[in-house]
């Protein structure tokens, strides 16, 4: 028997999942994955508390719901700040608004520079070796990267609503995902590297976040030409109302149209993850973490992982839960 506090805690999960970029099972893959690609002793000392990482990865965007100013650390709309935006935005906060004013960046999107006060905020926190902090910091900027290693969280067309492709944002970034994460190659040789210049890093990979963005809604039109309406859409009910969403087959045939796109960018946002991890502890001095030797779940994890078989060997934590669609 659910109690009515209990409902309530349900009920805001689902919102949030709604609202969620990436999708919740992203989200908590690429915070794992990331470990993997620390050296030691960060390696060690994150895996000890794998399951907050992972557990904690959908966080700020459970905020979303009790918090209005959340919803612009999770996106940027480079069309509303002029032409090549990407390319010429500054790197920094204070120049940004000088520039833009913090209205507009607060209204349009600013994850970029959201997740550069993150990073000083772990690294502080490493300083101070508050472990509390250091977990709490490093999980949420682990989903604020994530977030924008999706294309559409780089366009004001952010769910294909301006070319008439309205859930194409969550098609990509969550259904696909669910759909094939079993097929994905999870595993690749990246080892966390230090970034003299970490925005700089951050915006190579927006950049190409957004150069994924007309790509994205050709293929959609593309496979369209191949479906009925009836059979590309289909209604489901969703928090009490009538929704039309995307149908398996569709999905499935978008997914083959974007080849692995999707997997790509899940990849590289856990590989950017453990770069700023790793950069933050650098930047701290490299403080001595309190660590026990590798323990034989982190090295049957690793094995696990080179031969991309965490799934296979029921070592992925985001697949031991219930799909949020």
């Amino acid at each position: 028997m659910i109690n009515k506090k209990s409902f309530i805690l349900i009920a805001v999960c689902f919102l949030a999942l709604g609202l969620s970029s990436w999708g919740f099972l992203v989200h908590r893959t690429i915070n794992q994955l990331a470990i993997y690609s620390l050296p030691e002793p960060l390696q060690s000392y994150f895996h000890k508390d794998l399951n907050y990482l992972v557990s904690n990865s959908p966080r700020p965007d459970i905020r979303r719901n009790t918090d209005k100013s959340e919803a612009t650390k999770h996106f940027i709309d480079l069309e509303a700040y002029g032409p090549n935006a990407a390319n010429n935005m500054p790197l920094d906060w204070a120049t940004a608004v000088k520039k833009y004013s913090e209205d507009t960046l607060l209204k349009y999107g600013w994850a970029p520079y959201l997740i550069m006060s993150e990073l000083d905020k772990l690294t502080n926190a490493f300083r101070s070796k508050n472990k509390d902090s250091i977990l709490f910091y490093a999980a949420d900027i682990g989903h604020y990267i994530g977030d924008v290693h999706v294309p559409l969280h780089t366009s004001i067309n952010y769910d294909g609503q301006l070319t008439n492709q309205k859930g194409l944002h969550s098609l990509w970034e969550s259904f696909i995902p669910e759909l094939r994460i079993d097929q994905y190659q999870l595993y690749n040789p990246h080892k966390a590297t230090y970034l003299k210049n970490p925005s700089e890093a951050l915006w190579e990979d927006i950049r190409y976040a957004a150069s994924l963005v007309p790509e994205m809604l050709a293929v959609e039109k593309e496979v369209s030409i191949q479906f009925k309406p009836e059979t590309k859409y289909k209604t489901q009910m969703r928090y009490g109302r009538e929704t039309k969403v995307y149908t398996k087959e569709f999905a499935e045939a978008y997914a083959n149209g974007l080849g692995p796109t999707v997997n790509a960018q899940l990849t590289a946002s856990a590989n950017l993850i453990a770069d700023f991890w790793y950069t933050a502890w650098v930047n701290a001095g490299k403080p001595m973490m309190a660590t026990r030797e590798i323990s034989p779940t982190l090295a049957n994890e690793l094995k696990s992982f080179k031969l991309n078989h965490l799934i296979q060997d029921e070592l992925l934590l985001s697949k031991k839960e219930k799909p949020e669609n």
